[in-house]
């Protein structure tokens, strides 16, 4: 049978699914990887969340890859919904800010986890440029913004949604910062301004 999927094979997916959920949810809250406690959130047994993950390390890095893969599938989706200075604010502000401000548990165990290679995996970084590039390039044919902007260093510029403080006003901040970032961005002339 060509296209099936042994009940095995889809089983192991859940089960990493639900593995990196879980443990997304434990690194928000906490900031710990327990695999004890995440196996339970998960409802699997331990030693299946070490066939996964053999190490914290591993399972953090595959979480932090699991996010950023959310945060770069929405684009395609905002782009599809809203015009495109729309989606890059979208994007942004209820996407991207959100990501920073609830993951600050991902982000202490992401240095740690990181701390001996030095970095994080190069793929996800990559992935987040192409995010914002995708933005870009349709405002640009939109005329909202100017040809020559470097996705790498609006990706930058929106780091700053990283110095917001989760429990403060950030919703207002990040807006407010994805504005000042707009208006910078913006093409000469009529494109859309907020």
């Amino acid at each position: 049978m060509t296209g099936s999927v042994s009940p095995r094979r889809a089983d192991t997916r859940r089960n990493h699914e639900r593995i990196l959920v879980a443990a997304a949810e434990s690194l928000a809250a906490t900031g710990d990887v327990s695999f004890n406690a995440i196996a339970k959130r998960a409802e699997v047994g331990v030693g299946t969340v070490y066939r996964h993950f053999p190490t914290p390390e591993a399972l953090i890095l595959a979480v932090y890859e699991r996010e950023v893969r959310h945060l770069v599938d929405v684009v395609p989706v905002l782009l599809g919904k809203y015009a495109p200075h729309e989606a890059f604010r979208v994007w942004a502000t209820d996407h991207l800010a959100h990501y920073m401000m609830t993951k600050r548990g991902l982000a202490d165990a992401l240095r740690t986890a990181t701390a001996s290679r030095g970095e994080l995996p190069a793929s996800a970084y990559e992935s987040m440029v192409g995010a914002v590039t995708t933005l870009l390039k349709a405002n640009v044919e939109a005329g909202a913004v100017r040809a020559d902007l470097d996705p790498v260093t609006v990706l930058r510029g929106l780091g700053g949604l990283l110095y917001l403080d989760p429990n403060g006003e950030w919703r207002r901040h990040a807006a407010d910062l994805a504005d000042l970032l707009w208006r910078g961005m913006a093409a000469p002339g009529d494109g859309p301004r907020r």
